[in-house]
């Protein structure tokens, strides 16, 4: 446990026997720098994931079916990570793995597809706003699945925050929605994308641990790649022949969103729990709004505004309880040397 000294300024441990023993500020110095670039990495991740659908909405108008934009979308990334991949030589990683870790790997690469299947469709028939919130509602199915799958307790605090932000990208959605009419099936869609998703993240959490990042991000958008690709194919869907700007678009939704996006928010999964991770996550809603807005000339109604606070409230209150649970890990672990 952590004591008061009589030396103003000194951090200081006792242990069980009650001895002072000074707190290492170095380590304390790189908890801290690693506690920032942990946050900057999500931060940069989500304002790179804001970007897809208005990039997906702008290819849409090229006349590209949504499927396909999905299989660019990881067959772009999955080429952009081949040369660091082979460099790596992630080959080495993926022979140390069991049969139930390979079928991990696989399992997270089809969700992975699935998922963007069904949100990428549904933004064809319901508004950016809704689309986006459903689908950024994982962190509902991961908080309900991550104690009995992942074995991670959900803090109290946390399913405090998990309410609030879903209450407030229910009020975002709402807000666009005309009615249940022609959108019910986009809506769908949408929620489907957030289970397919919800199921990635967790298995990630466990799939990580064992490999580098670029061993598993290889691995997984490949098996999600060919997934989509194959899944166009027999739908009878052309692979080519689309216009210069819809080429580039899905190229660049393949680079920005996917590769920093998604990958930004893989790494972070080392490091933090899958709760944690998927609530932040709801900042999405934020950032495509905003892009909207600006892009688009969707401009946020005044419940749009205060569904966003409340995300951030959310968002706030799961940081706090990670960063305790932290806190409180690091405390037993110091009290027991």
């Amino acid at each position: 446990m952590i004591v008061a000294s009589a030396q103003v300024g000194v951090k200081v441990n006792s242990d069980k026997v009650g001895r002072i023993i000074p707190v290492d500020g170095n380590r304390h110095r790189e908890d801290v720098k690693q506690a920032s670039g942990l946050i900057l990495t999500l931060v940069t991740g989500i304002l790179a994931m804001s970007s897809a659908s208005i990039l997906i909405r702008w290819t849409q108008a090229e006349h590209v079916p949504s499927l396909v934009i999905a299989a660019y979308r990881l067959t772009a990334a999955t080429l952009a990570l081949s040369i660091p991949a082979a460099l790596q030589q992630v080959w080495r990683d993926y022979a140390k793995l069991d049969m139930g870790e390979v079928g991990m790997l696989l399992s997270s690469g089809i969700l992975l597809g699935l998922h963007f299947a069904t949100w990428i469709t549904s933004l064809q028939h319901t508004s950016v706003v809704s689309s986006v919130v459903l689908v950024t509602t994982t962190p509902l199915w991961i908080g309900l699945a991550s104690p009995l799958v992942l074995k991670e307790p959900t803090p109290r605090v946390t399913w405090l925050g998990i309410a609030l932000a879903i209450i407030g990208g229910s009020i975002i959605g709402l807000s666009g929605w005309a009615g249940w009419g022609g959108t019910t099936w986009g809506n769908l869609l949408a929620l489907a994308g957030a289970v397919f998703g919800a199921g990635y993240l967790m298995i990630g959490r466990g799939a990580r641990a064992r490999l580098r990042l670029i061993a598993y991000l290889w691995l997984v958008y490949g098996v999600a790649a060919v997934l989509l690709l194959g899944w166009a194919i027999a739908a009878g869907l052309p692979l080519v022949g689309y216009s210069p700007r819809a080429v580039g678009l899905m190229i660049t939704l393949g680079l920005v969103p996917q590769l920093i996006g998604h990958s930004a928010a893989n790494y972070a999964l080392r490091h933090l729990s899958a709760t944690f991770v998927g609530v932040t996550i709801l900042g999405e809603p934020i950032g495509s709004t905003l892009l909207a807005a600006l892009l688009l000339d969707e401009w946020p109604t005044g419940l749009q505004i205060a569904g966003g606070g409340l995300i951030l409230a959310g968002i706030l209150l799961a940081s706090l309880a990670e960063e305790r649970d932290r806190a409180k890990a690091s405390a037993v672990l110091e009290s027991t040397k």
